[in-house]
C-alpha cells in the first residue's frame, strides 16, 4: 500500500450496560481523546456505492482486498470535511485521507467530477476513477457518537460507537437537519478495538471482563439493511 502503515481492527457488539462497565474500566489506565467534549463527538459520514451495491456486497461476501470511499465531519462543523479511502488487505486496515470543501462535496454528488481528474490530490482521482469506470456516486449517510480512548503503547484506540443511525438513501451530507433513523437497536453499542502490531496485554485484561462476540458488519452495511 505504497509505504502505508496497516492496522487491526476488531469489532464486537455489546449492550450499553457492558459498555458502561468497561468504560469504567479503561478509563483507570487510558486517556480520553483530546478532540471532542470529554472524548466524544458526532460523526457523520457519507458513503459512495454504486447501483449495483458493489461495495456493499465485497463487504457482505468478506472479501479480503477492498476499497471503500467516504466522505466525514464532526460535529456537523461542515467546515473541516476530509475525504477518506479505507483499503481492506487480508487482515490489515489502511486508510488515506485529504481534505474536501463543502462546495467540492456538492459537485460530486451532483455528478460534476471531470475537475477531479487532474486534482492533485490522489485519493480525489483515485475516486474520480472509480466513479468512472463503476459509477461510483454518495449512496447513504450515516450519524452516529463516537467514545474514544487512546492507550500508547501499541497506538490503541477504543471505540465505542452508539445511536448509529441512517438517511438511507439521502444524500444532503451537509444538512444538520436530514431526517435520520435508527440504524442499529439503540441498545447496542459498537466496540472497535485499532491497533498496530500488538495489543498490550493490559487492554486485551480490561476487555476480557465483558463477554463479546466479534462482528463483521460495518456502520455502512448497517444502514443499507433497510434499503
Amino acid at each position: 500500500m505504497n509505504g502505508l502503515k496497516g492496522r487491526r481492527e476488531l469489532k464486537h457488539a455489546i449492550t450499553k450496560a457492558d459498555c458502561h462497565l468497561l468504560r469504567n474500566n479503561l478509563q483507570n489506565f487510558m486517556s480520553l481523546d483530546p478532540h471532542g467534549l470529554d472524548g466524544k463527538y458526532l460523526i457523520r459520514s457519507v458513503y459512495f456505492d454504486n447501483f449495483d451495491n458493489k461495495i456493499l456486497r465485497q463487504k457482505t461476501e468478506g472479501f479480503y482486498h477492498r476499497d471503500k470511499f467516504r466522505a466525514r465531519l464532526y460535529d456537523h462543523n461542515t467546515d473541516f470535511i476530509n475525504l477518506e479511502k479505507k483499503s481492506k488487505r487480508n487482515n490489515l486496515t489502511y486508510k488515506q485521507k485529504c481534505r474536501l470543501s463543502a462546495r467540492e462535496y456538492e459537485r460530486i454528488r451532483s455528478g460534476d467530477i471531470g475537475w477531479m481528474s487532474r486534482d492533485s490530490r490522489d485519493i480525489l482521482r483515485d475516486l474520480y476513477v472509480q466513479m468512472t469506470l463503476f459509477q461510483l456516486k454518495p449512496t447513504t449517510v450515516v450519524d452516529y457518537e463516537r467514545e474514544v480512548f487512546i492507550y500508547e503503547y501499541g497506538n490503541v484506540r477504543v471505540t465505542f460507537d452508539s445511536n448509529v443511525k441512517s438517511s438511507y438513501r439521502d444524500t444532503d451530507f451537509l444538512n444538520p437537519e436530514l431526517i435520520v433513523v435508527d440504524a442499529l437497536d439503540p441498545n447496542c453499542v459498537i466496540l472497535e478495538i485499532k491497533f498496530d502490531e500488538f495489543l498490550p496485554d493490559i487492554i486485551k485484561q480490561l476487555l476480557s471482563i465483558i463477554d463479546t462476540r466479534k462482528t463483521a458488519f460495518s456502520k455502512y452495511q448497517l444502514s443499507r439493511r433497510y434499503g
